[in-house]
Formats: structure tokens, C-alpha cells, sequence
């Protein structure tokens, strides 16, 4: 399997000005290569491949473009790639080869947001603490992990906040956990972010909420700037390094959660979540972007296969907050402000988000009768004695009259002695 390994790097003033050219002529590349794809399709024309897009916007354009040579060679092969690779994933999409969310053509990159350059092959060397690439220099790297196998690829990135990181891409081997023998369903929620049918509940980070102060003042003072003037520039990076922490926070957050999760159990069970849908809701919109769900989903099933455990997601159409745990009886639809109830049937009291877990695990792993009665005893065993005597007196006493008649053993008859039987029809003659 591929895993992904991310390092800050630290660039001096040359080496950043040899990075932005180096964006540069990677995007002046990509947004050449697709403006041109596209006059061809208007014209009904079909789409050039790589290797004759790559004659003509790298090999001939190097003839008229001299500072396309100031920069390696390699990244601009793989920007055209990537141009290669997202035609195919637009195309697949539209024969409904490609499972998911339709993909869109691609569209021209700009240099105001995140930049990326990809380096393959044997054109960049490791060192003990600096990385050398070609036509840039030997760069200051800190290694926060070290790498388990020698890179296939490595991919310089500059983000909106004007950070440089350094991210490879290794093979390495699946790892397999012991067994714990524990499954865990999870319910998420907004109020309390992930609550465990055993009962556990973990509170979000809420790095957005907690910085939506600072990030409304930095925005006004932003407002009031010029386009184009060099304070407007600067009050834009102390926002973008504000969206950076909040992101970082969030992140730090997801990836302890799903490692905790992942280590303690060797079943892991979520909800689909249409969260692209719930975040149309212009009243929740806010809250449920600031909790990362499809992130967390998306790490958890990533780590699962990575340490061997199982992941399985239910439908989002099941009931699990209107369905009682332990009857199995549906209590209908409930408000969000209802976070207690109480079942009509068994009488049993709710937790709403503990509930939807244990029914969420329930789905994959359903208790058979005995283990339900148990816990229902076990739980409550007073309130249902107290039920039994008070609602079912009638059905009991009806039973120790039928009990007490079959205990009651007939006499022995002798020959002398007449029967119950002969002396109910003597009566019967008195009458004659």
C-alpha cells in the first residue's frame, strides 16, 4: 500500500524565488495545455495525448520560451500528467465508469492559491537534514518521522499561508493490530461530536468557533484595503495563516480520535451522513463545517485498512434515534431539541445520542433474544417485577387457579364408592 509522509521545509529568499518560478512555469504549462484541449473540442476535435501535448508546450515551447529551461524538466512532465489524468477521471465519470461523485473537466489553475510541483525518479536526494532538487539547491527539512522505505515521488507544496512542505510518497507493508475482540458503533452529532454506544462521549475541538472573533477582525480590516496595494497582501497572509491554524487544529483532532479508535477496537460501524446536504442548512451550515465528519470518515477507513481492523458504514435512511434499543419499538421522528425520551412501550429511558449508537452497532451486529432480555433484566430488574405484579395480576392469578386444579391429584375410587360423575347425573334425575 501507498502512504503519504509530509515535512516542513524552510527555503531561503534565492530558494523561494526559484520555487515561484518554478510554480509558474508549471501552471503556465497546465493552463496552456488546457485552453488548448479546449479550442480543439469546440472545434470537434479530439483531445491530443500526453506525449503530443508534451512536443509541443514543453519540447518546442522551450525553443521560443527560454525561462522554461531556467527550471527542471520533470515537474512540468508531471503537470501534464495530472492534465492527462483528470481528462480521464472527466470522461470516466461521464460513461459511468467512475463510482462517486461526478467529476468536473478541469479547470485553469491560478497563482493566488495553493501551488504544487512533483518531483519522480532520481532527481531529488535525501539528506540527514536538507533534501537537494534540481536547479533549486539543498533545502532545510525537518523530519518530525523518519521514512520507511526509500520515496517514489516527492511533491513540493506552498500553501495559501505561504507554508513550504515536502510530502512523499512510500510503499510500505499493511500492519496488523491484535484482536481486541470489542466492536464500537459510533453516532455524530453536533452538540457532542462522536458518541460510543458504551456510553463515552468526545467533545470537538471547534477550532472555527473558538477563533470567529479574530477571524471577523482581520476580515474588516481587510475590507477596508485597496486591491492591489501591498497592505492589502499582507492583512490577506494573517488571514490565510488564521484559516491555516484553524485547519491544523481540526486535523490534529481527527487523526488522534480515529488512531484511539482504531488501536481499542476491531470493528469500527458510522452512519452515511449526507453532509453535503446538511450543509446547505443556512442555520447548521456553520457548526457542521467546523466538526469535519467526511474528514474523520475518511481517516478512520483509511487507518482501518492500514492496521487490518473492519470498517462497515450503515444506510442513512435507518431509524436509529426513533427505534428503541432494547424492544426494538419505533418512537417516530423527533426534534433535535429532544435529547431524552422515554419508549411508550418498554418504559426504558433514553439517551437520544447513546440510543442511535448502540442501534447503529446493532445494525451490523444484531443481539439475539437472550442477550436482550438480560440486559433488560439486568438494567431494570425492579421496574419490571413492579410491572409484572401491578399490570399482569390478572393473567397470574388465572394461572395459579389452573396450576392448583392440575396439581390436585384424583382419589382412588373403590368399587363401593360412587364417582364425581355418578352423583352430578343422581342430581340431575331429582329433577326428572
Amino acid at each position: 500500500m501507498k502512504a503519504r509522509y509530509k515535512y516542513r521545509i524552510y527555503p531561503n529568499h534565492v530558494q523561494i524565488k526559484k520555487f515561484n518560478q518554478l510554480f509558474g512555469c508549471c501552471r503556465y504549462v497546465w493552463n496552456q495545455s488546457l485552453a488548448h484541449c479546449n479550442q480543439l473540442y469546440a472545434n470537434g476535435v479530439k483531445k491530443p495525448s500526453y506525449v503530443d501535448l508534451t512536443k509541443q508546450f514543453i519540447t518546442q515551447a522551450k525553443r521560443e520560451l527560454l525561462w522554461l529551461k531556467e527550471v527542471a524538466s520533470t515537474p512540468l512532465q508531471q503537470s501534464l500528467k495530472d492534465l492527462d489524468q483528470a481528462y480521464q477521471n472527466f470522461f470516466q465519470s461521464c460513461k459511468g465508469k467512475r463510482k462517486g461523485i461526478k467529476v468536473k473537466p478541469p479547470r485553469f489553475k491560478s497563482r493566488k492559491s495553493k501551488q504544487t510541483a512533483r518531483f519522480v525518479g532520481a532527481n531529488y536526494k535525501i539528506g540527514q537534514d536538507k533534501i537537494y532538487l534540481p536547479k533549486v539547491g539543498k533545502i532545510k527539512i525537518v523530519w518530525s518521522r523518519k521514512l520507511p522505505n526509500q520515496p517514489t515521488s516527492l511533491t513540493i507544496i506552498r500553501d495559501s499561508a505561504h507554508r513550504y512542505f515536502a510530502s512523499f510518497v512510500v510503499e510500505k507493508s499493511a500492519e496488523h493490530l491484535l484482536k481486541s475482540g470489542n466492536s464500537i458503533g459510533i453516532d455524530l452529532g453536533i452538540s457532542t461530536f462522536a458518541t460510543l454506544n458504551n456510553g463515552d462521549k468526545i467533545k470537538a475541538s471547534l477550532p472555527l468557533k473558538n477563533n470567529l472573533k479574530k477571524l471577523a477582525k482581520f476580515q474588516r480590516k481587510f475590507a477596508k484595503t485597496q486591491p492591489g496595494s501591498k497592505r492589502r497582501e499582507r492583512r490577506r497572509l494573517k488571514i490565510a495563516k488564521l484559516h491555516a491554524k484553524i485547519k491544523d487544529i481540526r486535523i490534529d483532532f481527527l487523526h488522534k480520535l480515529s488512531t484511539d479508535l482504531v488501536r481499542k477496537y476491531d470493528t469500527i460501524v458510522l452512519e452515511d451522513l449526507n453532509v453535503s446536504g446538511m450543509v446547505r442548512n443556512r442555520k447548521l451550515a456553520k457548526a457542521i463545517s467546523d466538526l469535519g465528519w467526511r474528514q474523520f470518515r475518511t481517516l478512520t477507513e483509511a487507518k482501518c485498512d492500514k492496521y487490518g481492523r473492519e470498517f462497515r458504514v450503515i444506510d442513512r435512511w435507518e431509524p436509529t434515534s426513533q427505534k428503541c434499543s432494547c424492544c426494538g419499538f419505533k418512537g417516530g421522528k423527533k426534534e433535535l431539541n429532544v435529547r431524552e425520551w422515554t419508549c411508550l412501550n418498554c418504559g426504558t429511558f433514553h439517551d437520544r445520542d447513546i440510543n442511535a449508537a448502540v442501534n447503529i452497532l446493532d445494525v451490523i451486529q444484531p443481539k439475539t433474544k437472550v442477550e436482550t432480555v438480560k440486559e433488560t433484566v439486568a438494567e431494570n430488574p425492579i421496574q419490571l417485577s413492579l410491572f409484572d405484579l401491578v399490570a399482569g395480576g390478572q393473567s397470574e392469578t388465572q394461572n395459579k387457579t389452573r396450576s392448583r386444579r392440575k396439581s390436585t391429584r384424583k382419589k382412588v375410587v373403590d368399587g363401593n364408592e360412587s364417582s364425581t360423575r355418578l352423583e352430578s347425573f343422581v342430581q340431575l334425575s331429582l329433577f326428572d
